[in-house]
């Protein structure tokens, strides 16, 4: 007997931040006008999309100690943006990037849950932490947690957040104008919370959300990362969006609910997919190279290389050859707060890597960061993306996809005019939504049904 057919989630993601976007191409526009923000929040909402995401950048990117203009530089605020997005759209969720390391849970409880109410229970919070003391010098604290401090306040941030939202019941306002009675318990939102990270008591001004709490994403790929998303997150973002890798990702943390009571359809899994269409497969494929080239200018691609090397290789020629020099190995780093300083623990290995790659397929610099770098996930027409994305949410890939357009605003039209009405005939995506909430896109229980259904079993 074959299983039924499940229904994919797709969500889009407003490039940007720690993405490599086609910012010079004549039909992009601005990353910080309003006007994009909501052409691309209503172009999801029209392809029933469950979410829009927002990433968070704390801090300008540089290297070798200036701005990294390459790439698109800042973003505002994700709260301010999110608040003005709820009143252009009705349907769509609103997920948002909020560090935990550099943030305090009061003051982020309550911007989620008035996100909510404003929203009609449309808010998410995609819990983060930060690793560099790059981006520490922002911020009171001026450094930086360990790992395993990170994810131990991470913990605790969500916990206390999560006894903030719980300090409300939801039937405490009565509102009762013919006896001036306005709350039935004089204490709503009263809370007390002593931990390791935070000592704090008080009430909470917020009243309960429509959500009871905002929908939890989590992005962390380490085991600890895994870990806390299977106890405490509601979906999890992945960057394993190919078929092998995918399913044992999608395998490892469904297998660890379990010990914490849960069950495999409360915790969606949602990679990250770029994606390329053409008329034909031919021509996706001749446009996606096209779009490799723009991402990859001979500038970038030199930066590119110096997150391996640690040294400016300005003076090299990005069409000539690697250097032949080594890496310089230090804790002195030229790309400090970048993720692919992480990614690159041993650049040494990396380079022998590289330059063999590249001595084999007669690669310049240029060809090596295109070639190694990331692809489009899904390049065809769209008859074919269509069918790639079903088969690969069938097979236990993931749960969905969170599309990353690499020209904004306009860059999801396509894929919302083509790819999504073949979905819809396939009988694999809604053609309307059928709640009203964020949980309800998702197919996940409010925060009290969920508690009653674990105290029950």
């Amino acid at each position: 007997m074959s299983k039924p057919l499940k229904q994919i989630h797709l969500a889009a993601h407003f490039p940007g931040v720690n993405n490599t976007t086609v910012w010079s191409d004549p039909a992009a526009g601005s990353h910080i006008e309003f006007s994009s923000f909501a052409h691309f929040a209503r172009t999801a909402e029209r392809a029933k999309f469950d979410f829009l995401f927002l990433a968070e950048g704390l801090r300008l990117r540089e290297q070798g100690g200036k701005i990294y203009d390459l790439d698109v530089v800042g973003r505002p605020d994700t709260f301010t943006i999110l608040a003005a997005l709820a009143a252009v759209t009705e349907h769509l969720g609103l997920t948002g990037t909020i560090n935990s390391t550099f943030n305090e849970p009061y003051e982020v409880a309550r911007q989620f849950a008035s996100l909510d109410h404003l929203s009609g229970g449309r808010a998410a919070w995609n819990v983060v932490t930060s690793w560099d003391a790059f981006t520490g010098e922002n911020f009171r604290r001026g450094g930086f947690l360990p790992q395993e401090e990170r994810y131990s306040r991470a913990k605790e941030f969500l916990a206390t957040a999560n006894e903030l939202f719980d300090s409300w019941r939801g039937d405490e306002i009565l509102a009762d104008q013919a006896t001036g009675i306005f709350l039935s318990d004089a204490k709503a939102g009263s809370f007390v919370h002593q931990g390791p990270q935070f000592d704090i008591h008080g009430q909470f001004n917020v009243p309960r959300s429509p959500q009871g709490r905002p929908v939890i994403f989590q992005a962390g790929e380490s085991d600890e990362g895994r870990e806390f998303a299977a106890s405490a997150a509601d979906a999890i973002f992945s960057r394993y969006a190919t078929l092998e890798a995918g399913q044992a990702f999608y395998t490892d943390v469904k297998s660890r609910l379990a010990k914490y009571g849960r069950h495999p359809g409360e915790l969606l899994i949602l990679p990250a997919a770029s994606f390329v269409l053409g008329d034909t497969d031919e021509e996706a494929e001749e446009i996606a190279h096209q779009v490799r080239r723009q991402q990859v200018s001979g500038a970038t691609a030199l930066k590119h290389l110096e997150f391996v090397w640690n040294r400016d290789l300005s003076s090299y020629d990005p069409e000539g050859p690697l250097p032949e020099v080594d890496p310089l190995v230090s804790e002195e780093h030229i790309s400090r707060g970048r993720a692919q300083v992480r990614m690159y623990r041993d650049p040494i290995a990396v380079a022998r890597e590289w330059r063999e790659l590249a001595e084999a397929n007669k690669w310049s610099i240029r060809d090596l960061v295109i070639n190694t770098g990331n692809r489009q996930s899904f390049v065809g027409s769209p008859a074919t993306v269509a069918r790639t994305i079903n088969e690969f949410v069938q097979a236990d890939v993931s749960d969905g996809f969170i599309l990353v357009p690499h020209i904004t605003p306009g860059g999801l039209d396509g894929f919302a005019d083509t790819v999504v009405p073949l979905l819809q005939e396939q009988g694999v995506y809604r053609t309307e939504y059928e709640g009203t909430t964020l949980r309800d896109h998702l197919g996940l229980a409010h925060p009290d049904e969920q508690r009653a259904e674990r105290a029950a079993s």
